[in-house]
């Protein structure tokens, strides 16, 4: 029976700091996703802004050059815009993982 109690002893610790390790990495998860959303809903109001700032502009234009000039631009920013953010995203991506396979508090 001291072999049991042995074996328990031996197994409940790695098990137990396991379970934390899971637990924290499953936390760390949520908190990375939930920045990532954010990132995203401020990127995609950015894009809304400048896309009404564009409407206007077309609006008020004087003559179909103008609007064309101002469709133009605003498509040469977007895809400038778009190539920085999904940068970004993929950055906190890369980032987050990193982080996940490189620990931090050494026992």
């Amino acid at each position: 029976m001291a072999d049991d109690k042995s074996f328990a002893d031996r197994v409940a610790g790695p098990l137990k700091n396991a379970g934390e390790a899971i637990k924290n990495a499953g936390a760390k998860a949520a908190e990375n996703s939930q920045a990532i959303n954010l990132k995203a809903i401020d990127q995609a109001e950015q894009n809304a802004r400048e896309a009404f700032n564009a409407l206007r502009a077309a609006a008020g234009a004087k003559s179909l050059s103008e609007v064309m000039e101002v469709q133009a631009n605003y498509i040469r920013e977007q895809s400038s815009r778009g190539v920085e953010q999904v940068r970004e995203i993929g950055e906190m991506i890369a980032r987050f993982g990193r982080d996940a396979v490189s620990p931090t508090d050494k026992k």
